[in-house]
């Protein structure tokens, strides 16, 4: 008998893959939180975290790094539509090449600080998650959520930023932004905390999935263990 995969668990692999690649073209654009520096991937990229702590809490570690490696081939093809597109010659009509190209041509050094940064970011997130569900025995459901968004969403900016910007800009912005996106990021997880804690709860109990990941390996290139 083949396996089912449930709508809840293709909803969130979806939105999942939808959050990471809008966040190729929120990413461009730099703005202020209160004088603080910042780039606007920071309004989608807590989301994709709360995915990310849901698929891993319901439906395990593996399923996470299913969802986390489709996520990235399909961010991997959005960023080469988007040099395509670009380097398709605009016709005679259309005077918006320069402010097109502004948003999507990425760089080399732009799309290998995304792609990097968010394999690493994820799989910690979700690693994370599995790990303290084990110790805490399915408990503190919370704590686990916050602790793993920390270090997924710290590593995260810390490795797009500093590929991506270091010597493009003032090394002390590039810290500045780090810092303003973790801790901001991490608030949000802690403000949609509640909300995030009844999807979860809801899935659990209309799918009848709580998976513990007991003996699996942590290898994030077993994808076909899942």
């Amino acid at each position: 008998m083949k396996s089912k995969v449930s709508v809840s668990f293709m909803l969130m692999g979806i939105l999942f893959c939808m959050c990471l690649v809008l966040s190729n073209i929120l990413a461009v654009k730099q703005f202020e939180i209160f004088g603080f520096p910042s780039t606007a991937g920071l309004i989608i990229f807590p989301i994709s975290y709360v995915i990310n702590d849901c698929i891993a809490e319901v439906w395990g570690f593996r399923k996470a790094r299913l969802i986390i490696w489709v996520a990235f081939a399909i961010n991997f093809l959005a960023i080469a539509l988007f040099q395509i597109s670009v380097a398709l010659p605009p016709a005679s009509h259309w005077m918006m090449q320069d402010a097109y190209s502004t948003v999507l041509a990425q760089t080399p050094r732009i799309a290998v600080a995304s792609l990097l940064a968010f394999l690493v970011g994820s799989f910690l997130n979700a690693y994370v998650m599995s790990r303290m569900k084990i110790f805490h025995k399915g408990k503190k459901f919370g704590q686990r959520a916050i602790a793993s968004t920390i270090v997924g969403e710290l590593a995260d900016t810390f490795i797009f930023t500093t590929i991506a910007f270091l010597f493009v800009i003032p090394t002390s912005v590039v810290f500045q932004i780090i810092l303003v996106e973790t801790v901001s990021k991490t608030l949000f997880e802690i403000l949609v905390l509640p909300i995030t804690r009844r999807v979860v709860n809801y899935v659990k109990r209309t799918e009848g999935t709580d998976i513990y990941d007991d003996s699996i390996s942590y290898n994030v290139l077993k994808i076909k263990d899942i």
